[in-house]
């Protein structure tokens, strides 16, 4: 099926299909180059010039990636193909590798990635803000959200954590990275947001009070969202009676909470155990972020109680706690 008569064939240049897909140039040549697709035809000054049939193609690559699948798997794949893996209703994941030639891609992704975040330290500490915003956009457009946050900034996180805490970082050069990281990911998010319509579970995210650090929460709304789950996002140190009715107002499912390792371990699980006692019972409490104390066992609780919260100690967890709760949800809840 094709999108345009072929009497009146509408063309493409490669800078409308850009500002279209958000697929840069120079990602469309090396696909050209290493997938053999696109391939645009030529005007009479050598111009690339593509159809309707490879832009909408465009438009579900680049959505797939988005939802974590990789460029060697899904770029060479015809329309219908793609159609299909878009139209799949199971939770979109970050695709492993399996055959060779997979394999070798993530290899030459990884060191790709140390190569870039080498390059991105050195942006930050010039301050070079619109540099790094951009490179992080395009790290983006290339290899979709999931793989942003799994494969770049949570290597960097690392990298700017370590170099903060031996002096080579300013605190407002960290302040810098932060702010760029979240521009970035909430611009993501919108574009997310305009492509699907969200479902349950309905998920409310915050911080109790004294947890300032927000990025761990966005990376974890990022992978919520592209499970294709409505999202609550308070913002950070939200008191704990306001996280019960707000909870209560937006009849969120889960009440998800970033803890860093800053925090005091006791105040914690006294806080989780609080909150437990006054959420309703079918309100799930989802913790993730550094803190020790959610990764021990959880004392004190009969044997047949439900624990007082499900820790998340990697963002992949997201994925398979989102599949459980559908799973045991009623039908007309799920």
């Amino acid at each position: 099926m094709t999108s345009s008569s072929p009497d009146f064939p509408s063309w493409h240049s490669i800078a409308d299909v850009e500002r279209d897909t958000g697929l840069s140039k120079d990602t469309l040549r090396v696909w050209e180059r290493r997938y053999g697709f696109p391939m645009p035809a030529r005007d009479a000054l050598g111009e690339r010039q593509y159809d309707n049939d490879q832009l909408i193609r465009l438009r579900h690559i680049r959505r797939l990636i988005d939802a974590g699948h990789r460029p060697g798997r899904v770029v060479a794949l015809p329309l219908d193909g793609l159609v299909e893996l878009n139209t799949q209703r199971q939770p979109e994941r970050i695709q492993p590798a399996t055959n060779p030639a997979e394999l070798a891609e993530v290899t030459a992704s990884r060191e790709e990635t140390g190569l870039a975040t080498e390059h991105w330290m050195r942006m930050l500490r010039r301050q070079d803000a619109h540099g790094l915003r951009q490179a992080l956009a395009q790290m983006q457009l290339e290899r979709g959200l999931a793989r942003l946050i799994t494969e770049c900034v949570a290597p960097m996180n690392v990298l700017v954590g370590q170099a903060w805490l031996e002096g080579r970082l300013a605190v407002y050069e960290e302040h810098l990275y932060t702010e760029i990281v979240q521009s970035v990911m909430r611009q993501a998010l919108g574009q997310l947001a305009q492509a699907r319509s969200p479902r349950p579970p309905r998920i409310l995210l915050t911080t109790l009070p004294g947890e300032v650090h927000g990025l761990g929460l966005l990376m974890a709304e990022c992978f919520m969202v592209l499970e294709g789950c409505h999202t609550i996002p308070l913002g950070v140190q939200t008191p704990l009676p306001d996280i019960v009715t707000a909870a209560g107002t937006s009849e969120a499912d889960i009440v998800a909470l970033s803890f860093t390792a800053a925090q005091n371990p006791r105040d914690v699980r006294t806080a989780l155990g609080q909150l437990r006692e006054r959420l309703p019972a079918h309100v799930e409490i989802w913790a993730g972020g550094n803190c020790p104390a959610l990764y021990k066992p959880q004392r004190g609780r009969p044997a047949s109680a439900a624990p007082t919260f499900l820790p998340m100690g990697r963002l992949q967890d997201i994925q398979d706690g989102v599949a459980r709760w559908r799973a045991l949800a009623p039908a007309d809840a799920a």
